[in-house]
């Protein structure tokens, strides 16, 4: 008879699967910052590229606290964002309005990870994992800073010039 699966093993489940996400979103992020046309764009991809590396040397603590190896589990919803991201940049280059559709993708992502994020930390919190849950807080507020500063610079000039460019 196959052991029952608990709380803590969905917890390490789901270690891996944001694991591999951010593996992932970091081989992104170059390709986005060379396609991004705005100044302030690029270098907003580029802060959130040195904090995703700081992230995974967090997810990396949080397995050695668990005494579990850090390796990633395949996540398809992290694969079927990033395949739609990489079509906007395809399908919208050149045009005013790419900048729009990458800060949508990048806030694709963004949303993807604090969903992750605030399961995992309260998944630590209730399997008393005090360090793990205090490593995933931190990750989380990043990424809810870094989701409330792409829609400060969509609001601020990325839509207002994909509209009018294009009029």
């Amino acid at each position: 008879m196959a052991k029952t699966k608990t709380l803590e093993d969905m917890f390490v489940d789901g270690l891996k699967d944001i694991l591999f996400a951010e593996r992932q979103i970091l081989r992104t992020l170059p390709k986005m910052a060379r396609a991004a046309q705005s100044q302030e764009l690029k270098a907003a991809i580029e802060k959130h590229k040195d904090q995703t590396e700081g992230q995974i040397e967090r997810l990396e603590k949080v397995f050695e606290q668990m005494e579990v190896a850090a390796r990633g589990k395949t996540c398809p919803a992290i694969l079927g964002i990033i395949e739609e991201g990489q079509e906007v940049l395809e399908e919208f280059k050149g045009s005013p309005a790419l900048d729009a559709g990458i800060v949508a993708s990048a806030q694709a992502v963004e949303h993807y990870e604090i969903a992750r994020y605030g399961t995992l930390k309260a998944w630590a919190d209730r399997l008393g994992e005090k360090d793990a849950a205090r490593l995933l807080a931190e990750t989380l507020a990043e990424e809810e800073q870094t989701d409330a500063d792409l829609t400060k610079l969509a609001k601020g000039s990325i839509n207002r010039q994909a509209t009018a460019e294009a009029a």
